[in-house]
């Protein structure tokens, strides 16, 4: 076993050089990174999660949970930037802490980026699955739970969570990720196109629900605007934070822009305005719906999967409920299409590095996309899709999510040590001092807090299940750790590039 491989790392030039011959087209624009970014941001977060978020946790303080969690993506999208300025290559973070830190901080993150998405993916199926079951049933077509909910169902009463297998194998979640995939294999033009078309509807139909909702606001409905704490995570500002690390995960699109590099005319320039915009135009919409939304429907009537048509229906206006129903299928499909896009481009640079089998990073001769690759991670989350709930789908993304943010910040910092002569043309605001050598950034930091704030809250609740014997997603974590961790040590650690062609 070659342990020397450990902490070797790839010059920035290697990976520039790989970026320019990589046999991808490069055809995204600025307006295409930012929609690429909204289209994936703004999906299950406002259609789905919003619901429980209010009604388990926030009340009306939501709002500031979308707040918190727009805050501590917006300090970790500046490193992004930073990052995606300097090093414009495909697979984002993987590829910025290979550059920084070396092999086995990139195959960690790498792994936690899997985690991340593949799990992403299928609680974006679910989400979908359910509009589409609610959809069909207002024209009188009821499908059968046995197709259309999860092999495992999840109960929770004052504050215990269980779970019971269930006859049931959710097919529509894992028929919409197969979909996905084709329009992914067709090439990086065509989706761009797709998902430009399905966010403009999206948009179109939340600003609707937004003007025709504000007439109907009652401001009683936000009193208390944060409800007192009833124990543990439930109302209170412990309410609040739980609801944001909740959220948190919706927020993973302008992570997705960066895996565009390999992609796009000009990304020096390209990827800081997709990064930093989809984020300021992505939370704005949040927070303009989340007022909305709580101001219409009493908070606590809020714990359904759809609670937009919930409101709608509250406004009288039955049959917009089934426009909304319509725009919340084309938003979760957005945001399916830009997760799936990721996840296969994150694994691409994976497997050009021989740390993935190689299968995961042949092009396609006449798309020239990673079409294999795009075809396994959606049969990974469709398989995922199928058999878990949402609850426990969006807690482990959030703790993927927020883990792997604290390492692009830790691999700005050694990048901005190890290479302060790197050409960067955008770099994070308000500088920061040296300990020593080290480089240590004022806006790293505090996004290294934050995101830690974010997942502390579900890290808790998860081991407080396993006291309590609901063992289930702390084991999701460990196995996926120890499965992890075999992968690389007999296949990644033999396999990954020669020394010869990385810097130590």
């Amino acid at each position: 076993m070659n342990t020397s491989r450990l902490f070797a790392r790839k010059s920035v030039e290697a990976l520039l050089l790989e970026t320019r011959d990589n046999g991808m087209r490069k055809v995204l624009t600025p307006l295409n990174l930012v929609l690429l970014g909204v289209g994936c941001i703004v999906g299950a977060g406002i259609y789905v999660m919003i619901g429980p978020a209010a009604a388990n946790y926030a009340g009306p303080g939501v709002m500031l949970s979308f707040l918190l969690a727009g805050t501590a993506c917006a300090l970790t999208g500046l490193c992004y930037a930073e990052l995606a300025a300097a090093v414009p290559a495909a697979g984002s973070s993987y590829t910025y802490c290979y550059a920084a830190m070396g092999e086995v901080y990139a195959w960690t993150l790498g792994w936690l980026l899997m985690l991340e998405y593949g799990l992403a993916g299928s609680a974006l199926a679910v989400g979908f699955s359910g509009y589409l079951v609610s959809l069909l049933g207002d024209f009188g077509i009821h499908l059968p739970a046995a197709i259309s909910a999860s092999l495992l169902q999840s109960t929770s009463v004052d504050g215990h969570t269980s779970f019971r297998v269930s006859g049931n194998l959710n097919l529509i979640a894992a028929s919409a990720l197969a979909l996905i995939a084709i329009v992914l294999v067709l090439g990086v033009s065509k989706s761009a196109w797709v998902n430009t078309l399905l966010v403009a509807i999206k948009v179109a139909v939340l600003a609707t629900f937004v003007a025709i909702g504000v007439g109907a606001v009652d401001a009683h409905n936000w009193t208390p605007f944060v409800p007192p704490n009833e124990g543990g995570f439930t109302y209170g500002w412990q309410g609040v934070l739980r609801a944001s690390s909740i959220l948190f995960f919706a927020y993973l699109g302008f992570e997705t822009v960066s895996t565009a590099g390999g992609e796009t005319a000009n990304p020096q320039r390209a990827m800081p305005i997709g990064i930093l915009g989809a984020l300021a135009v992505s939370t704005t919409i949040y927070i303009i719906v989340a007022a909305v939304l709580t101001g219409i429907v009493p908070f606590r009537e809020l714990g359904v999967p759809d609670p937009i048509a919930v409101a709608v229906d509250r406004i009288g206006h039955p049959g917009f409920a089934v426009l909304i129903k319509i725009g919340a299928l084309t938003g979760l499909s957005s945001v399916l299409l830009v997760n799936g896009y990721g996840h296969s481009r994150i694994c691409f640079a994976m497997a050009r590095d021989g740390l993935l089998p190689g299968v995961f990073g042949r092009l396609h001769t006449r798309y020239r996309t990673p079409w294999i690759g795009c075809i396994l991670v959606c049969v990974i989350s469709a398989v995922l899709a199928a058999l878990f709930p949402i609850s426990i789908l969006g807690d482990l993304v959030s703790i993927g999510t927020g883990l792997a943010f604290v390492i692009v910040c830790l691999s700005l910092m050694w990048l901005r040590t190890a290479r302060p002569d790197l050409p960067r043309p955008f770099r994070v605001p308000f500088g920061g001092f040296h300990v020593g050598k080290v480089w240590i950034g004022y806006v790293p930091v505090a996004a290294i807090v934050m995101c830690i704030v974010m997942i502390l809250p579900v890290g808790l609740d998860i081991i407080a299940q396993a006291r309590r014997g609901d063992t289930l997603p702390a084991s999701i974590l460990g196995g996926y750790a120890i499965l992890g961790a075999a992968i690389y040590i007999l296949y990644g650690m033999r396999r990954s590039v020669p020394i010869a062609e990385v810097t130590v």
